[in-house]
């Protein structure tokens, strides 16, 4: 079977695997992976799913109503529930398990409503792609008995995107955007201040007309990410000077742009093999 044939047989394969898991809840977060599994259980289960987003500090405003107007679009039954994983120390010391915390703290929370509701099964939307990165989080997954319902269709990120767009889903193009805690630099603490200023930053960027990008917070330092293909835009002196007014007014002491260009996860380049390798205990 080719590639082509392949992919069209991934979409049934998940069909097949929603039904076997019962009555589901699905963490959902409104980016691409996690909306087209909301919606693939909703085709699967209809009222027998329940899609449920983190209404976190470290979730961007504009991304929570967009996913709440996704699920009501598409007419995914959802529920808001809020989330407190700033109240734990391990979470806000932002070391390179942080992300860990995070969803231990959100799957702690849907295992309760999954017992109060009479559910069978919580679900996430990692994929074959994310196999390869540094994700905590899946350890809490794991530690939570979630499922992954795309991983086990041996969906990648290029699929679900191409699923997506074949369904007439909206967010097929959505850019990857992970949560304000992961801009904040490994051993800062993660605070509510500085969540807010990033998001700040990262709207008036949006606002600019910018399409992909990452406002890394260093303490005094920015370092602002643009993807390549808008980094010409991003390096005229005008706009250079537009981004010294805004970042200046956030609270930065230096303003700098990074010429690498955006690329997911690049915090992580900071860890050294040991904060990769170590497990959570």
């Amino acid at each position: 079977m080719g590639m082509a044939g392949d992919l069209e047989a991934k979409p049934a394969l998940l069909q097949a695997r929603l039904r076997q898991l019962g009555r589901i809840l699905v963490a959902y977060s409104g980016g691409v992976d996690s909306a087209y599994l909301a919606w693939a259980a909703f085709q699967a289960l209809g009222e027998n799913m329940l899609a449920v987003i983190a209404d976190s500090p470290s979730l961007a405003r504009i991304q929570l109503s967009d996913a709440i107007a996704f699920a009501r679009e598409q007419s995914i039954p959802l529920e808001v529930v809020q989330t407190s994983e700033l109240d734990r120390p391990e979470y806000v010391r932002n070391d390179a398990q942080r992300c860990f915390f995070c969803k231990d703290e959100l799957f702690a929370l849907m295992e309760e409503l999954r017992a109060a509701r009479g559910f069978d099964t919580i679900a996430y939307g990692v994929n074959l792609d994310d196999q390869g990165d540094f994700r905590p989080g899946q350890k809490a997954a794991g530690a939570h008995s979630v499922v992954a319902p795309l991983l086990d269709a041996r969906l990648t990120k290029e699929e679900i995107r191409t699923l997506a767009r074949g369904a007439g889903l909206r967010i097929w193009d959505k850019p990857a955007s992970a949560c304000l805690s992961s801009r904040i630099e490994y051993g800062r603490p993660v605070t509510r201040e500085a969540l807010d200023v990033v998001e700040k930053g990262e709207d008036a960027l949006r606002g600019l007309g910018f399409r992909q990008f990452r406002v890394r917070h260093h303490g005094e330092i920015v370092r602002i990410e643009i993807a390549r293909e808008e980094l010409d835009r991003a390096l005229d002196p005008a706009m250079a000077a537009e981004f010294t007014r805004i970042f200046k007014a956030l609270g930065f002491k230096f303003v700098t742009l990074d010429l690498e260009g955006f690329r997911s996860g690049s915090m992580n380049a900071l860890l050294s093999a040991e904060d990769l390798l170590r497990r959570t205990g």
